[in-house]
């Protein structure tokens, strides 16, 4: 099989070219990878310095690298709950925990597990139902525990693969697939011969299977198709030594595994139907690995290995068998395809195999059939267009920085969501917590230490800051040490914090300096806007050719000179922040509150607004204390100019309120309850301008 004509290897390299222009390539990957790691890394951090008893771990194709563009992959995201402890021997037991005995019998399907409640003082299997919703009684007495809890975590969600919560993605994010797991610290003896077991070319290697026994496995809530008892069963999930292995492939098996994902979305699942997934493909390749030797998996030998994994794919289907590549008696298709969907897949995988490479060509998915025929010279260079391999590169790791700075902000909102309502004993001891990464973690956690904590510690200092202001008008040396820890989080949004505060203060003329050095700087670097309050998504036009290349050619580090994050303002904070901004922290009324919801809309209680707007409109304010008018008026005629011509605010509504008191205070009102209007226009419920109009209206019937 592997004696290949001309024309294969020929085909192949011409494969690995095009595979490689489109971003499967090692830069791209290793970029792709290290992204995931550090946001998984950054997750971790987060829930440790908040006591939540939970990790994510980001799993499939993006952390892997295994995707493109075209493939358009979501995110896997594992969540694993600490609070639960699932054993397979009883000294695992851990006091505290809800310990969950996993077991495997004559009434479980391989891959499959019952969990058994456990007492939490001794050693012994629970008796009595705790409650019938989560828990019943089999014919043996024991108590076990149903999988369906993930019905509870449906409400919001637009559909359920399996364990999964598919979060559908708004315009220019990704869809992710949210996965509830318990823990268990052991391997799983159902799969205890994969820890021996080595193929021809020594792979797995004896590191990958050290990894694995000592990481564990999962259980997630899902039974097996051919289950008698659905509601049962727990799937055991080894997906943390999967990612493993696939970090250990080499470019050609990435590439190849690109190709089979390509080829399944192109023509084996017509219409998105779900029939063969691409973990089955993994599977498939990663049994192909294991049988072969390493020396085979070349970039000249590309379209022979694909073959190969083409071939054990039919034959897995002809066979209704894809045995999971860890646990081997775990049947990936057991259940799967009806006789008719079996009949039609085999069909396209034998009609694609002996028309390969005219399939091949045909393939639309990154425009990989056009760029592979003008490799192969099939047509004119400059009869189809597509961005070159360096065009390609710029704008993937332009979309790594955006990525991970978004994830920024989501994690520091999900910060502040704990910080609410909170003593400032209890905050400190959040931070602390925090710094702990700064002192003891690993390399991943200092890196995404660096870029996190910034905006902890001054959201820190400014709650120390407003305590103080509300006792005695002053700011602490303590609280202004934590403000400047945290200057350098990104361009704009934490300077603005402190210069607010100055303001606060009535200290007009440092807040003045620090607001002219940040709009010097915001202009210097081709800075991008930052705000994951919403699932917005930027017109192209905010990213610029000067921030593509800076992205390119910088590490993650830029962001903290070419973003800048939108301002946020707990209650705990409202004593730092300017009064007319402080509305907005009491936008909705009752009726407001059923049209938002709980968790994602949890901002609307706070006071945020875009970087700029509040830059303008604190200027606007200070040069009017410092009486330097046409200062004043400068600063005005920029706080209307960014709402008018700037699309990338995301709180423009907020931006047309604050300007909307500005032209009260000019005596503008009928430009003032324009600016209201326009607001409403942008957010009809949820906003504070409701109150302004009245509040103004009511002003000139009294002036009346």
């Amino acid at each position: 099989m592997f004696q290949e004509p001309d024309y294969r290897e020929n085909l192949s390299l011409m494969l690995s070219e095009v595979l490689h222009d489109i971003g499967v390539n090692e830069r791209i990957v290793m970029r792709r990878r290290r992204k995931l790691m550090m946001m998984e890394t950054m997750s971790y951090i987060t829930n440790r310095s908040i006591d939540l008893d939970a990790t994510e771990y980001f799993l499939g194709s993006q952390s892997e690298g295994t995707t493109t563009k075209g493939l358009d992959s979501d995110y896997d995201v594992v969540v694993c709950m600490h609070n639960f402890n699932i054993i397979q021997d009883w000294s695992e037991l851990e006091p505290g925990k809800l310990n969950y005995l996993m077991i495997q019998d004559e009434n479980t399907t391989p891959g499959y597990c019952f969990l058994q409640l456990l007492r939490p003082d001794e050693p012994l299997p629970a008796t009595g139902i705790l409650d019938e919703c989560h828990h019943i009684t089999d014919r043996r007495g024991r108590i076990l525990y149903k999988n369906t809890i993930i019905n509870e975590m449906l409400e919001g969600a637009e559909q359920q693969h399996g364990p999964a919560i598919a979060e559908q993605g708004q315009p220019g994010l990704y869809d992710k697939d949210k996965v509830l797991a318990l823990p268990c610290k052991s391997w799983p003896q159902s799969a205890s011969g994969w820890l021996d077991r080595q193929g021809i070319g020594r792979w797995p290697t004896q590191e990958m299977r050290r990894y694995a026994a000592r990481t564990g496995c999962f259980v997630v809530s899902t039974g097996s198709k051919v289950s008698e008892y659905p509601e049962l069963e727990w799937r055991i999930s080894t997906s943390l030594a999967e990612r493993f292995c696939m970090l250990n492939l080499n470019i050609t098996q990435l590439r190849c595994y690109v190709l089979l994902k390509m080829i399944l979305k192109s023509f084996l699942n017509p219409q998105d139907e779900m029939n063969i997934s691409s973990f089955m493909c993994k599977t498939v390749l990663l049994h192909c690995i294991e049988n072969t030797e390493s020396v085979i998996w070349k970039d000249n030998n590309l379209f022979t290995c694909l073959t190969y994994c083409l071939l054990e794919l039919h034959s897995c289907v002809q066979n209704d068998c894809c045995s999971h590549f860890i646990i081997k008696e775990n049947n990936l298709m057991a259940g799967q395809f009806t006789a008719e969907t079996k009949h039609e897949l085999s069909k396209n995988i034998c009609d694609f195999i002996q028309n390969d490479r005219q399939r091949l060509l045909s393939i639309d998915i990154d425009d990989l059939g056009h760029r592979l025929q003008v490799k192969l010279n099939r047509v004119p260079h400059g009869i189809y267009y597509f961005f070159s391999s360096l065009e390609i590169q710029k704008l993937l790791l332009t979309t790594f920085v955006i990525d991970f700075a978004n994830g920024i902000s989501y994690r520091h909102m999900h910060i502040l969501k704990h910080f609410l309502n909170k003593n400032i004993r209890t905050i400190k001891q959040y931070v602390g917590k925090l710094m702990t990464f700064r002192d003891n973690g690993n390399r991943l956690e200092h890196a995404a230490f660096k870029l996190l904590a910034p905006f902890v510690f001054t959201t820190y200092g400014s709650i120390l800051a407003s305590s103080c202001i509300g006792e005695n008008n002053q700011v602490s040396p303590q609280a202004l040490v934590w403000l400047s820890a945290g200057l350098n989080s990104d361009i704009s949004s934490s300077r603005l914090k402190l210069a607010s505060v100055f303001y606060s203060t009535g200290d007009m003329e440092r807040a003045e300096l620090i607001l002219r050095h940040t709009e010097q700087q915001y202009f210097s670097y081709p800075v991008l806007p930052i705000c994951d309050c919403r699932y917005n998504h930027l017109p192209k036009e905010a990213v610029t050719a000067e921030f593509i290349r800076v992205c390119s050619e910088q590490s993650e580090d830029c962001i903290k000179y070419i973003t800048s994050f939108c301002v946020r303002f707990i209650q705990e904070e409202i004593n730092c922040v300017p009064h007319e901004l402080q509305y907005e922290m009491f936008r909705s009324t009752q009726d407001d509150m059923i049209h938002r919801d709980e968790y994602e809309d949890c901002w609307m209680d706070w006071a945020v607004v875009d970087s700029l707007p509040l830059l303008y409109f604190l200027q606007y304010k200070i040069y009017h204390h410092l009486q330097r008018h046409q200062d004043q008026q400068q600063a005005l005629c920029k706080l209307i100019r960014i709402i008018e011509t700037d699309e990338n605010l995301q709180h423009r509504e907020t931006a047309l309120n604050i300007l909307g008191q500005c032209m009260e205070q000019e005596n503008r009102p009928q430009q003032a309850l324009k600016c209201y209007m326009l607001s409403l226009q942008q957010r009809a419920r949820n906003n504070v301008a409701n109150i302004h109009i009245c509040k103004l209206l009511s002003g000139l019937l009294v002036s009346q």
